[in-house]
């Protein structure tokens, strides 16, 4: 591993979850898994199994509790603890244990008594040694930015009192802080905590089912028959696999360390250099996270905030991550052709149909589920039935069948996947309890709108930046918790769609991923690659730099997050692909039935790319008849190109 990949410590502890589960850690993870499965189930279908039916405060203590104590099992308290659980791991985990045992015990007396104002002692001690605990969590998963954040804007309410302007607030003393946090409806058991427990565990389990049951392999074979043969087919198959991957998986670096493992492999043995391979993964990988269906924490997160169906998120989703996947195929394309690189052998290419015929169960039950999203409305069922349909159609074929050692390293996967949510996000309910308890959120936003005076693009521009930076330090879903409450209302209240001012913080607090200095999925590509990470860094940003102009162009053209008639959106959506198409010519140098182009051509072609972006049939008309004269000046003037096309 490089040294570039040991500096981060969000990529660490990535690899570290893959080391320390073994011997009686593995075991008790896996156990602590069951566990959490076993009560969510319960609780969502109110089974009552052995009359067990907790209140909801209580139920979300219990998942906390098991989670959390899987977390100190799998992550490590530094780097030398990376491949063996130390026995204060054991103490924290049971300690977690034990607090979130307590709590959930007094459920009903903490609602009833309101003891986030008034508790006896030894509730508000057990409270102030979770946050502890919980705010350790945050460290060991999010790293060390994150819980810088997460421990000035969680104890805020503290010295609320004393900050100036519009930053003061209601002050809090120690203990009201802590019992407002642990036994307050908006904090740690607010929003985030509720939205992992009633929806993202099923979609979890639905990722890992499909994981474990083959669905990877079926991707990867789907997008090598769909795009192996043509130019540059090993960076298209990265393209379109890792895309599939990641939007059922909601993880980047995961994605990256499992599909990057054979797709960096194969186009590195095409011809590709070491950092465009990696770039290429990266750019996928990250583009995954915001694909339909599932999407992430984020996304549901992004739902409850909003008020509206996770339907309405991933309909909304859909076009932008799409034209995303159209613009990195577009550039990968010319690329290929501008390098003369071709695609993969016959021998090594599978039958679409005979890939389709195996894999038809994944195809199946993920039709099922976008059926059940979009259609039935049954947000909170409909991962559990759809991964029940896979399971019981794959148990026909062997190769598909949930075996023993199939259904632990699915247990495994939810383990790690859930502890890693609960961690971050319980910890992040210390972010949105303490402004919100402090009563500062909303004056933020009001003062960010009175400075920006109104200006929608200053106020983008601020907000793009803040998000770019924010990203670096911190998770996705920390980052855009954290904005929404903050940047997220200032927006909508300029006039912009909320949908899209939601969209907009989330696109940017993903930059960070392919950006240098931090690139966490630049990195870790380049590691799997064995590329420089700067160099990976840079070309990734390239790549994806369609990513930066996007979010931009949803929230101001609401049509393009699927918002209003199809007449406007049909529009919108032909004009974003010309402007993908356009700018991929410039950024890669090569253009259709031209050939590789010089500077003048790329300059003039991003200048007509730039004029698509903007919504309007003026600028419509403008960017067609400046792209016809750059085809007639291509075509007739020798010097507007270095090479004729080969098609």
């Amino acid at each position: 591993m490089s040294e570039a990949v040991n500096l981060n410590p969000l990529v660490e502890v990535e690899m570290a979850k893959r080391t320390r589960m073994h011997g009686a850690t593995y075991w008790v993870v896996l156990t602590l898994g069951a566990l959490g499965l076993f009560l969510a189930i319960n609780q969502t279908f109110t089974l009552r199994v052995f009359g067990f039916s907790p209140l909801g405060n209580s139920f979300l203590y219990y998942l906390i509790g098991i989670f959390l104590s899987a977390a100190y099992l799998i992550y490590p308290m530094k780097k030398s603890d990376s491949e063996q659980t130390r026995w204060y791991d054991w103490v924290f985990a049971g300690s977690v244990i034990a607090c979130t045992l307590y709590l959930g015990a007094n459920g009903l007396q903490i609602i009833e008594q309101g003891w986030d104002y008034s508790s006896p002692l030894e509730a508000t001690v057990l409270s102030g040694i979770l946050l502890v605990l919980l705010i350790e969590g945050v460290r060991r998963c999010g790293g060390t930015p994150l819980l810088v954040v997460v421990i000035i804007f969680g104890s805020y309410p503290i010295y609320a009192g004393y900050m100036p302007g519009f930053l003061w607030g209601n002050q809090y003393t120690l203990a009201e802080t802590i019992r407002a946090h642990v036994m307050g409806v908006e904090s740690v058991i607010g929003i985030p905590m509720q939205v992992v427990a009633n929806l993202v565990i099923g979609f979890v389990v639905f990722g890992a089912a499909l994981t474990v049951t083959g669905g990877g392999d079926f991707f990867m074979r789907f997008a090598t028959s769909l795009m192996g043969a043509s130019r540059g087919g090993p960076a298209k198959v990265a393209v379109v696999s890792s895309g599939l991957m990641g939007s059922l998986s909601g993880s980047v670096i995961s994605n990256i360390l499992t599909t990057g493992a054979f797709t960096i492999p194969t186009m590195k043995r095409t011809g590709y250099p070491p950092q465009y391979a990696a770039a290429v993964e990266a750019c996928a990988s990250t583009g995954g996270t915001l694909m339909p269906p599932v999407m992430g924490a984020v996304a549901f997160i992004m739902a409850s905030f909003l008020g509206v169906s996770y339907a309405d998120v991933m309909v909304a989703a859909f076009l932008p991550a799409l034209l995303f996947y159209v613009a990195l195929l577009f550039q990968v394309d010319n690329y290929a052709a501008r390098k003369g690189l071709v695609g993969l052998p016959p021998e090594e290419i599978p039958k679409m149909w005979p890939v389709l015929k195996d894999g038809w169960p994944y195809l199946f039950s993920l039709g099922m589920l976008i059926y059940m999203l979009l259609v039935m409305r049954l947000e909170t069922y409909s991962p559990y039935y759809a991964t029940l349909v896979l399971l019981v159609i794959s148990a026909f074929k062997k190769s598909h069948r949930m075996s023993v050692s199939r259904a632990l390293e699915l247990l495994k996967e939810l383990s790690v996947s859930v502890a890693n949510l609960v961690a971050i996000l319980a910890g992040i309910g210390l972010v949105v309890g303490g402004l919100s308890y402090s009563g500062v959120a909303g004056a933020f936003s009001r003062e960010l709108l009175l400075y920006a005076g109104g200006s929608i693009p200053l106020m983008l521009i601020a907000g793009a930046v803040t998000s770019f930076v924010l990203g670096m330090g911190m998770t996705v879903s920390a980052c855009y918790i954290f904005l929404s409450i903050l940047l997220a209302p200032a927006l909508v209240n300029a006039g912009l769609n909320p949908l899209a001012s939601h969209l907009f913080i989330l696109y940017w607090g993903m930059m960070s991923y392919i950006t240098p200095p931090v690139s966490l999925a630049a990195i870790t590509a380049a590691n799997v690659a064995g590329a420089s990470a700067w160099a990976t860094g840079l070309t990734a940003m390239r790549l994806g730099s369609v990513l930066f102009l996007l979010p931009f162009m949803f929230v101001l053209n609401p049509a393009l997050i699927m918002q209003g008639d199809w007449g406007p959106i049909i529009q919108a959506a032909a004009t974003a692909v010309t402007a993908m198409w356009v700018l991929a010519s410039a950024l890669e140098g090569y253009l259709y039935r031209v050939g590789i182009l010089t500077w003048p051509t790329r300059i003039l072609l991003f200048v007509t790319g730039c004029l698509f972006l903007f919504p309007g049939l003026k600028t419509d008309l403008i960017g067609i008849g400046l792209l016809l004269v750059t085809y007639l000046l291509a075509l007739t003037i020798p010097g507007m190109r270095q090479k004729k096309a080969v098609i």
